[in-house]
């Protein structure tokens, strides 16, 4: 009986191809409904998905013939992971696909804090000419603290060097001498990166650990006039403490990709003229979409490789 994989999310084509030049039975459909894919997932012995598709206990249950998730791109948590681990389904991700994307907006977005770009921008084609009221500042000089230090993380460290930016380091082990010397960079506790700080960016999962991990508490040890920049996920930071720290003047900006709740309900946040706001597009970009959809259905075939059904 061949192996059969469902696509449930929209992944490049390439991936899928590979899948079939396998020899592994794919079906794709890329906008099933929850219902839908409880009701097929039966037949399946995998499940590649991207971040539209949550995968439920409901549906891990469902999935009698499951014996792997792959998800074409960083996080997991739209798997319930302890039902996987209930049903000793492995889980596979991508998360060194999109690095040099998120790293790239990340930057980005200092650069369009600092500067004022979406404020210039906004008001040109309002008609005006604000030259004088848009003085911005340099990233070179500035103390950029990076929560933690994955494939994104350290590409940001990597990119900012260039600025001639001073980069600290908070993370939940210490990296190795050779890696802080490589960065030029300093390991300190969350406290002291974010005392110290002009631009905290934040590059961790989103877990148990992590879930709210900057709130009103730790905004209030950033110094006044700092930047907050999250491409990781929404609910790491509290946005209600962060809208608090905008609108009082604690913070001088902050830039996000991506929401507790997406798309967004609550709008104040979003539509305050210091918050740069993108719709969660950290890895859209084409190169990193191909090498997502390349690299699950290469490990997906290794896993079976390794596991025969």
């Amino acid at each position: 009986m061949p192996i059969k994989v469902l696509v449930s999310d929209p992944i490049n084509i390439e991936g899928i191809d590979i899948l079939k030049h396998r020899g592994l039975e794919v079906d794709a459909y890329p906008s099933i409904s929850k219902e839908e894919l409880k009701k097929i997932i039966p037949r399946y012995d995998a499940l590649i998905v991207r971040g539209r598709t949550k995968v439920t206990r409901e549906i891990i249950e469902s999935g009698k013939r499951l014996k792997v998730i792959g998800r074409a791109g960083a996080g997991l948590d739209n798997i319930d992971s302890e039902a996987s681990k209930e049903r000793m389904i492995t889980l596979l991700n991508t998360p060194e696909a999109s690095a040099d994307s998120v790293a790239e907006l990340t930057i980005g977005m200092m650069l369009t804090l600092l500067r004022k770009i979406t404020l210039a921008d906004r008001s040109m084609k309002d008609g005006k000419w604000l030259k004088n009221e848009l003085e911005g500042s340099l990233l070179k000089g500035r103390t950029l603290g990076l929560v933690g230090l994955g494939n994104i993380g350290a590409r940001v460290a990597k990119i900012a060097k260039v600025f001639n930016v001073r980069i600290l380091i908070t993370k939940r082990t210490p990296p190795s001498s050779e890696m802080l010397e490589m960065l030029e960079a300093k390991f300190l506790t969350l406290q002291e990166m974010l005392e110290q700080s002009d631009i905290v960016s934040v590059h961790v999962p989103l877990n148990k650990q992590t879930y709210r991990m900057i709130g009103s508490s730790e905004l209030s040890l950033m110094k006044k006039g700092a930047f907050l920049i999250n491409t990781s996920r929404g609910a790491i930071v509290d946005e209600e403490a962060l809208l608090e720290g905008l609108t009082t003047g604690k913070l001088a900006g902050a830039a996000l990709d991506v929401y507790e709740y997406e798309p967004p309900a609550n709008l104040k946040l979003i539509q305050l003229p210091n918050v740069v706001c993108t719709p969660h597009i950290g890895a859209q970009t084409e190169e990193a979409q191909k090498a997502a959809s390349i690299l699950i259905a290469e490990k997906v075939i290794e896993f079976f490789k390794e596991h025969p059904t």
